[in-house]
C-alpha cells in the first residue's frame, strides 16, 4: 500500500510519470459531427425521447388485456347474528364452526371500447414528436456550440502564430540595434527599446498560448470528450472559407428554409398538436366505455375438493358528473393551445430576425476582412520603411517600434475579422436550421 501511494505521488509530482494524453486531430466538420453525436445535451435529449416513447406504452396499456393470477387460503367462522339472522344451531348457538377455504383464479380485464384512452395514446405519440423535434433543436445548438468553440480555438491558434511572428520581428530589431550600437550608429536607448519590445512580445506569446490551451479545453467540453486525457490539434485554420453550410445566400430563400426546417418551430407545432389531442381525449371521457371482465378459478374447502368457478361480464359505463373537473382540464388545454399559437407566431418572427441579423453580420464581416487586409498590407509597408530608415541611421528605432505596434494591431484585426465572418456563417446556419451541415 505504501509503495502504491508513492507511485501515485510520483505520478503527480513528476510530469514524465503522469498518464499519457491521447492526441486527437480534428477538422471543423469532424468537430461538428462529433458534437451532434456525443455531446451531453444530445445524449440527454435522446433519453428524453426514450422516456416519451415509454409513456406511449404506458398509455396504450389501458387498451390491452390486464391479466392477474391470485391464490388464497382462508380459515374463518361466522356469527349469523352479525348478518341480522336470528337463528341458533342446536348445540352451537349462532356460530358457524370455522372452516378452510382454498381459492386460485385467473382474472382478465379487457377494454373493448374507450375513445378517451385511444386519444390519450395519440396524445402521447404527439408528445414523442415534440421530444424528437426538441432533440433536433438540441442537436442544432450542440453543433453551433462546437462550431463556435472550434472557431475560438482557431482564433487562439492564429493569435499564437501572430505573436510568434511578432517575437521574431522583435528579435530581428534587437539584433539590428546591437549591430547599430557596435557600429556607433545608434545609442543604448535604441537597444533598450528593442529589448523592451522582445520582452513585451514574449509576454504576449505566453498569454496567447494560455488562451489557446484554454480554448482547446472548452472545445473538448463542447464535444463531450475528456479534456485531460485528450489533446486536440486543429486540422483547419481560421481561413475565410471556414464555417460554410448548406444555406441559401438570398434572405427570402434562407427565411423560407428556416421556417420549413427549424426544429424549435416544429417542436412548438407538435406541442400544440399534443394539446389539441389531449383536449379531445378529455372531451371523449363523456362517451360510453365498454369493457369485458372474466374470472376463472377453482375453489373449495379442501385441496382435494376444489370446484371450478367462472364469471364473464360485459359492462358499460357512462360518466355523468365529476364535479366539473373535465371542464376545467379542457379549459387548461385551451390555454395551452393558445399559448402554443402565440409562441409559433413569435418564433416565426424570431426566425426571420435571426436570418436577417446573421446576414447583416456576414456582410459587415466581409467588409471588415477587406479593411483588415488593407490595414495589414499598409502595416507591412510601414514596418519595412521604418527598418530601412533605422538601418540607414537616419532615424531611431522608435519608428520601428511604432510600426511593430501597427503590425500587431493589423494582425489582430485580420484574425478578428476572419473570426467574425466565420461566426456569422455559423449563426446563419443555425438561423436557417442547417447547423449540422457546417463544414
Amino acid at each position: 500500500m505504501r509503495n502504491r501511494w508513492m507511485l501515485v505521488a510520483a505520478a503527480v509530482l513528476v510530469p514524465g510519470l503522469a498518464p499519457a494524453q491521447t492526441p486527437l486531430k480534428l477538422s471543423f466538420g469532424d468537430a461538428v459531427k462529433m458534437a451532434t453525436g456525443q455531446a451531453a445535451p444530445v445524449q440527454l435529449s435522446a433519453l428524453e425521447t426514450d422516456a416519451a416513447r415509454a409513456r406511449v406504452r404506458q398509455s396504450r396499456s389501458a387498451l390491452l388485456p390486464d391479466v392477474t393470477f391470485g391464490s388464497s387460503w382462508v380459515n374463518r367462522d361466522f356469527n349469523i347474528k352479525s348478518f341480522g339472522i336470528p337463528l341458533n344451531f342446536p348445540g352451537l348457538g349462532a356460530v358457524v364452526p370455522s372452516f378452510n377455504n382454498y381459492d386460485a383464479r385467473l382474472t382478465l380485464n379487457q377494454t373493448l371500447l374507450d375513445f378517451s384512452s385511444i386519444k390519450r395514446v395519440r396524445a402521447s405519440e404527439a408528445q414523442v414528436q415534440t421530444t424528437l423535434a426538441a432533440g433536433d433543436a438540441t442537436t442544432e445548438s450542440a453543433a453551433q456550440a462546437a462550431a463556435l468553440a472550434y472557431l475560438r480555438a482557431a482564433r487562439a491558434q492564429a493569435s499564437v502564430l501572430a505573436r510568434q511572428a511578432d517575437s521574431a520581428i522583435a528579435a530581428e530589431v534587437l539584433s539590428l540595434a546591437q549591430a547599430q550600437l557596435q557600429a556607433g550608429v545608434s545609442g543604448t536607448l535604441d537597444l533598450t527599446r528593442a529589448k523592451t519590445q522582445v520582452a513585451v512580445a514574449a509576454g504576449a506569446l505566453v498569454v496567447a498560448r494560455n488562451q489557446y490551451d484554454q480554448a482547446r479545453i472548452a472545445l473538448a467540453r463542447a464535444l463531450g470528450i475528456d479534456p485531460v486525457q485528450s489533446v486536440i490539434t486543429l486540422d483547419d485554420t481560421l481561413s475565410s472559407s471556414l464555417g460554410a453550410a448548406s444555406v441559401p445566400v438570398d434572405q427570402d430563400a434562407a427565411v423560407a428554409q428556416a421556417l420549413a426546417v427549424r426544429p424549435e418551430l416544429r417542436a412548438e407545432q407538435a406541442r400544440g398538436d399534443a394539446a389539441r389531442v389531449s383536449k379531445s381525449a378529455i372531451n371523449s371521457e363523456l362517451l360510453p366505455r365498454l369493457g369485458l371482465e372474466g374470472d376463472f378459478g377453482i375453489n373449495g374447502i379442501a385441496l382435494d375438493k376444489m370446484y371450478g368457478t367462472r364469471q364473464i361480464a360485459v359492462g358499460v359505463s357512462i360518466p355523468l358528473l365529476d364535479g366539473f373537473r373535465r371542464e376545467g382540464r379542457a379549459a387548461e388545454q385551451d390555454a395551452v393551445i393558445q399559448e402554443s399559437q402565440v409562441r409559433q407566431h413569435d418564433l416565426r418572427q424570431q426566425i426571420a430576425a435571426d436570418v436577417a441579423g446573421a446576414l447583416l453580420d456576414l456582410h459587415s464581416a466581409a467588409a471588415q476582412e477587406a479593411i483588415a487586409a488593407q490595414q495589414l498590407a499598409l502595416a507591412v509597408d510601414e514596418l519595412s520603411q521604418a527598418e530601412k530608415r533605422f538601418k540607414a541611421g537616419v532615424a531611431g528605432n522608435i519608428e520601428v517600434i511604432d510600426a511593430q505596434s501597427s503590425m500587431v494591431k493589423a494582425r489582430d484585426a485580420v484574425i478578428d475579422a476572419r473570426y467574425s465572418a466565420a461566426a456569422a456563417r455559423v449563426a446563419l446556419a443555425r438561423a436557417a436550421g442547417a447547423a449540422r451541415t457546417l463544414h
